[in-house]
């Protein structure tokens, strides 16, 4: 059977505004006749502001008054617009003091190994601040000289399966996207300098210098097989 939201508070307005019975009362909110008449002697939830059902939209003026002349009706509870959410708030992840500390090594071991995750993830999957995120990837963190890439899973600050679905659903991101295609244009970019001689000058020096050992070789041989000219 459906009830109101709040059975209590609605039984102390329904009291105090209505002559609807008690039996009429409990049947409505859910409660024993025995609980109804404790709330109106005060004797149970005191304290609690009575909640108007007709503002709310559970009860209609119509309704209450045609139970009030005819004790054997019953109160019918209307439909709210209300929407009641059945899902629970993640509450922020709780990480201990201990562990604390290995934070800046797991977001450093993120950001070199799984450049596709963005901060708000990050921060989501090991319980860290965007900005010590900022300050590690910056390297302006204050204690960035002792800071080393570690997994996270082995920290202890998260799970194998919370890591492998953020990165699942990161390479799923229009930002994983650009990411690839910047890396495959600089790839043709390369190839690119190669077919049309833009080469670097540490090529030239390296062609010379195996022209130059090439040599050295041939003559090293030529000299073996014609003894008599030395």
């Amino acid at each position: 059977m459906a009830l109101p939201l709040m059975p209590q508070a609605t039984t102390v307005w329904l009291i105090e505004n209505t002559s609807l019975s008690f039996q009429q009362v409990g049947d409505f909110c859910g409660l024993h006749v025995l609980e109804v008449q404790g709330i109106a002697d005060e004797e149970v939830a005191t304290g609690i502001k009575g909640k108007n059902p007709i503002t709310s939209g559970e009860l209609t003026a119509e309704n209450i008054k045609e139970c009030e002349e005819n004790s054997g009706k019953s109160l019918i509870l209307a439909k709210s617009n209300i929407f009641i959410s059945s899902k629970k708030k993640k509450a922020p992840r709780y990480t201990p003091l201990s562990r604390r500390q290995d934070r800046p090594n797991a977001i450093s071991w993120l950001l070199k190994f799984h450049p596709e995750m963005s901060d708000g993830q990050i921060s989501k999957l090991i319980g860290t601040t965007k900005f010590t995120i900022t300050q590690i990837r910056d390297r302006t963190h204050w204690n960035i000289a002792n800071v080393a890439p570690k997994d996270p899973v082995m920290l202890g600050l998260c799970k194998q399966i919370d890591l492998s679905a953020t990165i699942t659903k990161a390479r799923k991101s229009s930002r994983w996207k650009d990411m690839q295609k910047n890396v495959e244009d600089n790839k043709e970019t390369n190839n690119s300098n190669i077919k049309y001689g833009l080469v670097r000058k540490e090529d030239h020096i390296e062609k010379d210098l195996s022209l130059m050992d090439n040599e050295e070789v041939s003559n090293l041989f030529e000299k073996i097989a014609n003894p008599e000219e030395r």
